[in-house]
């Protein structure tokens, strides 16, 4: 079971089971002119439930802030599949087109890669993963996203990694909101109906 205090006492081995799935499952060939990280992110919420998020290269608007609208290409939802993403007003882009690189139900893991826009995220590459976990006595889930990307002419290393961390970040909290809302929700009509 995680909890903070847990967390603070037994940090050592929740992040070695981090570092394992990174090591696994988040592995990036950085280039000199590149960067990238991974961030880790738990939420109170099932695997299933995340997941069904997570996995949805059709509807990123399900859980991005920053999505308004996003159509695919016609076909099959399958790896190679290219997503046409409209970007909210705010952020120095207002296109990014998105190619489907891994979709994996059975170990939950989902990959794309940015082919274009009209943006400076050139060469950008992202995984996410979702781990099942015990939070506060309930199923949980641990949820780690990774990312590579040029740092573009003008910017240092550590500017492009704040910026692309901080959409991340802004990403896994509204997952957090949508999945614990949605994980209340569940437990209260099962409540309901009992």
């Amino acid at each position: 079971m995680v909890t903070n205090d847990y967390i603070a006492m037994n940090g050592n081995r929740y992040r070695r089971m981090e570092d394992e799935y990174i090591r696994r499952h988040h592995r990036h060939e950085i280039k000199e002119h590149q960067c990238g990280k991974s961030l880790v992110k738990y939420i109170k919420a099932p695997v299933p439930l995340v997941w069904s998020l997570v996995r949805r290269f059709d509807q990123p608007q399900k859980y991005k802030p920053f999505v308004s609208r996003c159509i695919v290409q016609a076909g099959d939802l399958q790896i190679g599949s290219v997503r046409q993403v409209n970007v909210k007003s705010g952020l120095p882009a207002t296109t990014s087109t998105e190619r489907l690189e891994l979709l994996d139900d059975e170990e939950h893991i989902f990959s794309m890669t940015i082919v274009g826009g009209d943006h400076r995220l050139k060469n950008y590459s992202s995984v996410i993963t979702v781990h099942p976990e015990i939070i506060d006595g309930r199923p949980g889930t641990l949820v780690i996203e990774s990312f590579v990307v040029d740092v573009p002419d003008g910017n240092t290393k550590d500017e492009t990694c704040y910026f692309v961390e901080a959409l991340i970040k802004c990403n896994l909290k509204s997952l957090t909101d949508v999945s614990e809302r949605s994980a209340v929700h569940d437990r209260t009509e099962l409540i309901d109906r009992i």
